[in-house]
């Protein structure tokens, strides 16, 4: 199995948020103009870098989201370049008609960083957790979507977002991560799929924090004599992989997909939708099947919802059998 030259070989294990603040931080010595605002919890969203560095240009909402939204606009609408950040559930789920309204009808340049998606924030049950916020992203017209896999590729999303002219939303786990990236070589490249090994029998398709899983799942079926070509693609929308995608497929002739949020809405939906309409294959999605999560630490609603690296190995063998 080849494996892109682009990965860290490493055990380095850190966390996605606060590469998130670092690189405000970072960013906001260099532009006066960002703002950062927060929902009352800049200590779990790490918006709590820049607060401490630049408070004049933080601004603590509270638990109004709603009006952190509207609070945005106004101030992308005089110029500043507003980084809005809470909860993955309650930035989208809770706030989507201002989203939808007062951002990206303007098409206002509105940066909307979450934390804590997916399953994964665990304890805190199926309240707190975010199953469709891609989903709901990804419908709103000029809404640049994208799911990072680990802190360089955090690191490198922020930047990216700064860079477009647009409202852009950005998902960030809870769960510290294994480093994948190389910080010296991997630039995020929105135009392409991320080639994470090459394979021969199966097409992965993932972003976030199942790469890892993916990742180690190949290489247990690697001693199976199966092998596996993954696709990262962390820019969701727009989705500009097509061509990568439909080359992998026309090698491999099969795809699985494999996130942590819904089936529906999210990175296995883009692959359907694609696909479809370009190259049909046998497509097996694997998420979260159209129901809501719960209560559970971390590890252990990932083996539960077949999330990790064992239990993808075991689904992919069925599959292919």
């Amino acid at each position: 199995m080849g494996i892109n030259a682009i990965l860290k070989n490493t055990d380095e294990i850190k966390s996605p948020r606060a590469a998130y603040g670092e690189t405000l931080v970072e960013l906001g010595e260099k532009n006066k103009d960002i703002v950062v605002l927060d929902a009352d919890l800049s200590c779990s969203t790490q918006t709590c870098m820049f607060a401490k560095k630049f408070p004049e240009r933080f601004f603590n909402s509270g638990i109004a989201e709603q009006d952190m939204m509207t609070t945005a606009a106004g101030l992308a609408i005089a110029g500043k370049i507003p980084f809005v950040s809470t909860f993955a559930m309650f930035a989208t789920a809770r706030c989507l008609d201002q989203i939808r309204n007062s951002i990206c009808y303007p098409k206002l340049n509105v940066k909307i960083v979450a934390t804590h998606g997916g399953i994964t924030v665990g304890e805190d049950g199926a309240s707190h957790q975010a199953l469709e916020d891609v989903s709901f992203m990804r419908s709103l017209p000029d809404m640049t979507v994208i799911v990072p896999s680990d802190y360089n590729e955090v690191k490198e999303a922020v930047k990216y977002a700064l860079d477009i002219d647009g409202p852009c939303y950005i998902r960030v786990s809870r769960t510290n991560l294994k480093t994948v990236f190389d910080e010296n070589s991997y630039k995020l490249n929105p135009k392409s799929a991320v080639k994470i090994t090459e394979g021969k029998d199966l097409t992965v398709v993932t972003n976030g924090e199942t790469l890892i899983e993916a990742l180690n799942a190949a290489k247990m079926l690697e001693k199976d004599a199966i092998s596996v070509e993954i696709l990262h693609t962390p820019v969701v929308k727009p989705f500009l992989a097509k061509d990568d995608l439909v080359e992998s497929v026309k090698k491999t002739g099969k795809v699985i997909t494999i996130e942590n949020h819904s089936i529906i809405g999210g990175i296995g939906s883009v692959v359907c939708e694609t696909l479809s309409e370009n190259y049909p294959a046998r497509v097996l999605r694997i998420g979260t099947n159209d129901i809501f999560g719960q209560s559970g630490e971390q590890r252990v609603l990932m083996e539960h919802y077949g999330l990790t690296a064992e239990k993808l190995y075991t689904r992919i063998k069925n599959f292919l059998g």
